[in-house]
């Protein structure tokens, strides 16, 4: 289909759509579209959550604003449908690709899901569909990896036989309609022709701005504003760490430093976690791998703040010893496993690092958060007769916990706060020992 022609299909909101992956990004995207009036097919490996989309459930927990409402109504309306059937998308005149792309131990990429839904891609798409990947990859990739695997497998040249562009997501876990709605996005292009079709369509459910570059372009924003953010974190992190050790208070201090202009110091915390910012910032190095580039701020900032939730550890530990109790052979409850607050989401959770450190350490861990499976139930229940508890993610839930209740509950009367959670003092008053990340006990 030459591109007037699916210019005009967008317009007239008659394009048939499809979405590969229906996670955290691609389900909302295709709730948008199909509320926008295009008919929408998403595309899932995992049946489970085929059957629960059909149905009108969201198979996305935590509190998610919006969503599941959206859902029912364009299930209900039957502008949204879920499959597991590439075929599917063989009338499709856009398909947009929503797959995780993790990277491995070695920091390398691995896009092995995102190769395979090109692969199976490529055999169903028709002539002149326009190919959008908003998965995050290394810059290169969609010229090096993508257009290669569509091209090959299909038979079909780009720009010619079908286009391709990238617009890479700006999404955080209870926030997805109202980032995808809000936040700006570049639009990234196989030719600026196509990037301007790009603009077309996704202005039907980006109310910001919409930035038409190149492919290159557009994967370099990606990647360099969760390294940008990666970086800000780990120096926090770090200052977080001297004001311990020289008997300072970081969150005054960030209070102060943030009053200079040009200033803007962000939250220190235990550890960062998500599908973004751990990984983002490799995939920015990777795309440098051969080349003659020195790379020493993005590992260092990667180190800083993978260390946290290890540090988190030794916290309990001191407060444990000063307490008299040896660590090894103590109960703890971590109180959190999700990486951010009122979430589901587990991916990277810096909760999972910090409990194996304490198992490491010979400590006994419980584990509570309210919206991951497994780990629900009442928290005063699971803090009996536990030696400390560790408050690992802001959740609502714990904003609101009766400190009182907990201290009675609690073997030792030890909170040790990772997330700035609790004012020092109200845990004192609640008669429990306060230890919090960036405070040192001799303030």
């Amino acid at each position: 289909m030459p591109l007037p022609d699916l210019l005009k299909k967008i317009e007239n909101n008659e394009a048939r759509m499809g979405v590969i992956g229906l996670g955290y990004v691609g389900l909302p995207v295709a709730c948008l579209f199909a509320e926008a009036g295009y008919d929408v097919i998403g595309i899932d490996i995992r049946k489970d959550r085929i059957d629960q989309i059909n149905a009108g459930v969201s198979p996305i927990k935590g509190k998610e604003p919006g969503l599941a409402d959206l859902l029912s109504r364009v299930v209900d309306s039957k502008k949204l449908r879920a499959s597991i059937q590439y075929n599917d998308l063989s009338d499709r005149d856009v398909i947009i690709i929503s797959v995780e792309t993790p990277v491995d131990e070695t920091r390398t990429p691995r896009y092995e899901a995102l190769k395979a839904a090109l692969r199976s891609l490529a055999l169903v798409m028709k002539p002149g569909a326009l190919i959008i990947v908003e998965s995050t990859v290394a810059p290169g990739s969609i010229n090096e990896i993508v257009e290669p695997i569509l091209s090959e497998s299909g038979g079909k040249k780009v720009s010619q036989d079908f286009f391709l562009g990238y617009c890479p997501e700006r999404v955080m876990p209870g926030r997805l309609i109202a980032n995808l709605q809000q936040m700006s996005r570049v639009v990234g292009g196989d030719t600026p022709e196509t990037a301007e079709i790009m603009v077309n369509l996704y202005r039907k459910i980006v109310h910001a701005d919409l930035d038409p570059v190149d492919c290159v372009t557009a994967e370099l924003v990606k990647t360099v504003e969760n390294a940008y953010r990666d970086v800000q974190i780990a120096f926090v992190n770090e200052v977080a760490l001297i004001c311990e050790s020289v008997g300072g208070d970081v969150w005054k201090v960030r209070e102060l430093v943030n009053k200079s202009p040009g200033r803007h110091m962000l939250l220190p915390g235990a550890g960062v976690g998500g599908h973004c910012i751990p990984k983002d910032p490799w995939l920015l190095a990777y795309g440098v791998k051969d080349k003659p580039v020195p790379l020493r701020v993005i590992p260092a900032a990667r180190g800083v703040n993978d260390f946290m939730p290890r540090h988190m550890a030794d916290l309990v530990g001191q407060a444990l010893q000063a307490a008299g109790k040896e660590i090894a052979g103590a109960r703890v409850l971590v109180m959190g496993y999700a990486y951010l607050e009122d979430s589901d989401d587990t991916r990277n959770s810096p909760s999972e690092t910090l409990a194996q450190s304490l198992l490491e350490m010979g400590a006994e861990v419980i584990i509570h958060d309210p919206f991951v499976t497994g780990y629900q139930g009442d928290i005063i229940n699971k803090a009996s007769g536990c030696d400390a508890v560790v408050v690992m993610v802001r959740h609502r839930e714990y904003q609101q916990l009766d400190l009182r209740g907990l201290k009675s509950a609690l073997k030792l009367p030890i909170l040790v706060d990772g997330r700035g959670v609790y004012q020092p003092q109200k845990v004192y008053e609640a008669g429990l020992d306060y230890w919090g990340v960036g405070l040192s006990k001799q303030t």
